[in-house]
């Protein structure tokens, strides 16, 4: 497939509006399987900027600083993370009996989880620019929180779920993540 197709604007733009507020857009994508299947160039994508949340976290003291078995564990929890979670929504999705949906949701969870590499990231540049704590705390607090709404904008729109739901389903996927993370933490 070549990333020109990959690219094409349904996808990604739909998650853009999704970040922006503008959910009617996002409600319009169809729930179509090439969709999904294009969608998941967005992890390899993503990937650069979660080397690079990695790199700004430790520059700032957030985390132990980035070596190459760190770098090699943290590469395996990202691929693992995305790809499970991708896998456990479908199960999801066919137990709330959205099974037909899966597919938009798919498209907007993988756009949104590129979006919110670059709202973590953007979030931690105050720190590394060495503006005061209160400038830097207050921006990593608000990207993370956008990251997280628009991770349940998209599990709300792409599921056509309610409000509750669709937190759960987020929740869910940070609770996942963790999980990784903490038993990679326990292993390295």
């Amino acid at each position: 497939m070549a990333l020109r197709e990959a690219l094409a604007p349904s996808g990604w733009r739909a998650a853009l509006a999704l970040a922006a507020g503008e959910i009617e857009r996002a409600r319009r994508l169809p729930p179509e399987p090439h969709l999904a299947r294009r969608s998941l160039i967005a992890l390899p994508l993503a990937y650069p900027l979660f080397l690079l949340q990695r790199l700004a976290d430790a520059a700032t003291g957030a985390a132990a600083p980035l070596t190459l078995a760190n770098g090699l564990r943290d590469a395996g929890v990202f691929v693992i993370g995305w790809a499970g979670f991708a896998l456990l929504s479908r199960r999801l999705a066919q137990a709330l009996g959205r099974e037909a949906l899966w597919p938009r949701y798919l498209v907007l969870w993988n756009w949104c989880n590129f979006i919110q590499y670059v709202l973590l990231l953007a979030g931690t540049l105050p720190a590394l620019l060495g503006l005061p704590p209160m400038v830097g705390e207050t921006a990593a607090l608000v990207s993370f929180f956008w990251a997280i709404w628009v991770e349940w904008l998209a599990t709300r729109v792409g599921l056509a779920l309610s409000p509750l739901p669709a937190a759960l389903i987020t929740l869910l996927d940070l609770l996942f993540g963790f999980i990784l993370a903490s038993a990679a933490g326990l292993l390295g």
